[in-house]
């Protein structure tokens, strides 16, 4: 799933700190403005997998203008995609029996095919 959310930046202390106020919890440090959008999008997605996992309600994002946040605060869209987070992190295999007529089976053989690639990749095609 793709989510955007606005996230608050707060520079202090030589570092920025991030919050995204629609997500309770949801917070991080960066070196810099740059570095801090990056963690956000990261940990925004690692919220979010917890949350769908979970199925916890996930919060509507709150329109910008209705954002409470400080003066010197910085405010910016930050976009989360879960899917290609987990593709990204989780990566732990698990091993599934499927069936195939013998027939194909025996081509694939013969083809030296890897099923497993095979029926990953038209998963994510599905997907």
């Amino acid at each position: 799933m793709k989510y955007t959310y606005t996230a608050v930046f707060t520079e202090k202390n030589g570092k920025v700190y991030a919050r995204v106020p629609d997500l309770a919890g949801c917070v991080t440090t960066g070196k810099n403005l740059s570095d801090a959008i990056e963690q956000m999008s990261d940990a925004m997605s690692a919220w979010l997998c917890v949350a769908e996992d979970e199925n916890m309600q996930i919060p509507k994002a709150t329109p910008q203008m209705d954002i409470v946040y400080d003066k010197g605060d910085e405010l910016s869209l930050i976009n989360a995609d879960t899917l290609k987070y987990r593709a990204k992190t989780d990566t732990k295999s698990v091993r599934k029996n499927v069936s195939l007529p013998l027939w194909l089976s025996n081509i694939a053989d013969e083809r030296h095919f890897n099923c497993s690639q095979i029926l990953q990749d038209a998963l994510m095609a599905r997907i």
